[in-house]
């Protein structure tokens, strides 16, 4: 990978962490983390406000979350060998512009009133925020001690909850605050009062999303002129810092940790995006007197959980292995939906509210057990991890389908499911065969 000799660094000392202090970096990374967390989340809100402009049922209004992350399938292997040649800075500057991109098609989308130039943009959007994971995930588990990487990961990530907590109200006032109307008060109204409504629609959306292009553009240029440090791959060490087991396996897919910890990505993923996704109307379902614009609200508590657990996490995997504290809080947050769907009112709102705080570790708990000792592989290893991603495209459609058959109270059931997976991940399956082949030596 391209760079200059000065942000050259030796991995060796990177994962000491002894000789030197990668504060002011990791600081500056945890920009994007909050960038991609507040537009991902952003789709929350704007997924009810189409629904509602397009009159579209559950299954076609998933179509948002389908589309923007089958982006994640089809971009992440791109991304890592596009990360492999030309580095993480370039690889962050070029997707942070391509998300700039996405975010700007969302002017002529509202000003068409097109459902397909709108997936279009959230396609390109997804496409930058791809690249940007694909980077900076990776990098960030790299720049210090191997044992804390795990650690290291939740906190930035914690900075993507802070994004993904402001971006519910921020969207609910710019963009549910314009009451959508039926066709029958739309046939009531003269030409002019029609096309005055239409723009004020069309500049809730607008406005907003070109801020969000203004603020990407100004952080690509950001990053690129400071100078990060580049790392080898080929001499990361493994998570428990004792050197890498890069050459039991030609390449990522030979390692059945990582296979596991991709489908344990995928399942997070969806579940994660399906609850938030349909929580607005749930809402509303569970409390007619409820306006859209309050649901929208409301769901700032569910990503502020995510957005506390993971300065929790980040101290208690200091103490604790990673897998355990996965494992407990896929339990919990099962048990959460369970007690949501055979209960009502208040009870059955702030329960999967709160599964928020127990999502929050899982995302960056996963990736950094599922690349441990990978070694020349972690590049491509994240390439699949973000690919996998995808889930969040899969699991919201099917449960939409499922929403639309049974009801939206019980179709929860589908994240309960994704849950246990990742409850045997964490115990079990994170485990890499050569640590239970050296754990079984020890014992003999």
């Amino acid at each position: 990978m391209a760079s200059t000799p000065s942000s050259t660094v030796n991995s060796s000392a990177a994962n000491t962490g002894n000789q030197r202090n990668y504060l002011p970096e990791l600081t500056i990374l945890t920009s994007l983390f909050f960038m991609w967390g507040f537009l991902t989340c952003l789709n929350d809100i704007l997924i009810p406000h189409l629904q509602n402009v397009f009159e579209l049922n559950y299954f076609q209004s998933m179509l948002v979350q389908f589309t923007f992350f089958l982006a994640y399938f089809l971009i992440s292997l791109p991304s890592g060998k596009l990360v492999e040649k030309v580095g993480y800075k370039k690889g962050i500057v070029i997707g942070l512009v391509t998300a700039g991109i996405g975010t700007l098609i969302f002017y002529p989308a509202a000003g068409l009133r097109s459902y397909p130039v709108f997936l279009l943009a959230f396609f390109i959007l997804a496409s930058g925020i791809t690249l940007l994971q694909v980077a900076a995930n990776p990098y960030v588990t790299i720049l210090g001690k191997p044992e804390t990487a795990s650690s290291r990961l939740n906190l930035t990530q914690a900075f993507n909850s802070l994004g993904t907590t402001v971006a519910p109200y921020f969207g609910s006032l710019l963009i549910l605050s314009t009451a959508v109307k039926t066709a029958e008060e739309l046939s009531k109204m003269s030409p002019a009062e029609v096309e005055a409504y239409k723009a004020a629609e069309a500049a809730a959306v607008q406005y907003p999303y070109l801020g969000l292009a203004a603020v990407l553009f100004i952080i690509a240029a950001i990053f690129a002129v400071i100078k990060l440090p580049q790392i080898e791959a080929s001499t990361v060490q493994s998570g428990d810092g004792n050197g890498n087991y890069d050459e039991i396996h030609d390449s990522a897919w030979g390692y059945k940790h990582l296979l596991l910890g991709a489908i344990g990505i995928f399942v997070y993923v969806g579940a994660e995006v399906a609850i938030g996704s349909f929580l607005v109307k749930y809402f509303v379902s569970l409390d007619s007197s409820m306006l859209e614009m309050e649901a929208g609200k409301m769901v700032s508590f569910y990503w502020g959980g995510a957005m506390v657990g993971r300065f929790i996490g980040s101290a208690v995997q200091r103490k604790i292995k990673p897998g355990t504290v996965l494992g407990f809080n896929a339990i919990m947050a099962s048990l959460l939906v369970i007690i949501s769907m055979i209960s009502d009112g208040k009870v059955a709102m702030w329960s999967i509210l709160l599964v928020g705080l127990f999502n929050s570790i899982m995302f960056p708990t996963i990736f950094s057990l599922a690349i441990r000792g990978l070694g020349k592989h972690t590049g491509q290893a994240s390439g699949i991890l973000c690919m996998a991603i995808v889930g969040g495209a899969v699991i919201p459609v099917i449960q939409g389908l499922i929403a639309d058959s049974i009801g939206i109270h019980h179709a929860f059931i589908l994240p309960v499911l994704c849950y246990l997976f990742i409850a045997y991940y964490g115990f079990r399956g994170s485990v890499p065969s050569f640590e239970k082949a050296a754990l079984a030596v020890e014992v003999d």
